[in-house]
């Protein structure tokens, strides 16, 4: 999976934007974080991620991509209702990834699209998918 790469620019806006960020990133140092570039994928990894453990986060998405490879909408819901649960995703989870999968799929919702708005409509195009919050949007942004 890709890294998130960042250079002294960010790191130097960061610290002068919140000294106390500055001051933990100091203790703490460079932080790897992998990012998912596809969109939907980095949707169905936070749903999946929603109020868990990063470890069973973890356990479940490697299930996931191990069985399935390629997360596509889909995909997703040629899958039998129910199916997910066989790896870990409670049933309400499901209905969100599946709920997203099928706006996405009918054209409700243009990823693409979604990508190239400012962050605010960002946010706001997101989260009018059930399961997905501001937060959650948010996160997707970063």
């Amino acid at each position: 999976m890709p890294i998130f790469t960042y250079g002294e620019t960010e790191i130097r806006c960061l610290k002068e934007r919140d000294p106390v960020l500055g001051a933990a990133m100091d203790r703490i140092g460079p932080i790897r974080r992998e990012v998912i570039p596809d969109l939907f994928e980095a949707l169905v990894h936070s749903i999946v991620g929603q109020q868990i453990a990063t470890k069973a986060q973890a356990a479940i998405w490697t299930r996931l991509k191990e069985r399935f490879g390629i997360l596509t909408p889909s995909l997703l819901l040629s899958l039998e209702p129910g199916a997910l649960r066989e790896w870990g995703i409670p049933q309400r989870k499901e209905q969100y990834i599946r709920g997203a999968a099928e706006k996405i799929a009918a054209g409700e919702l243009d990823l693409a699209a979604v990508e190239k708005l400012d962050d605010e409509a960002f946010c706001a195009a997101l989260s009018q998918l059930k399961g997905v919050g501001v937060w959650t949007a948010e996160m997707l942004l970063i």
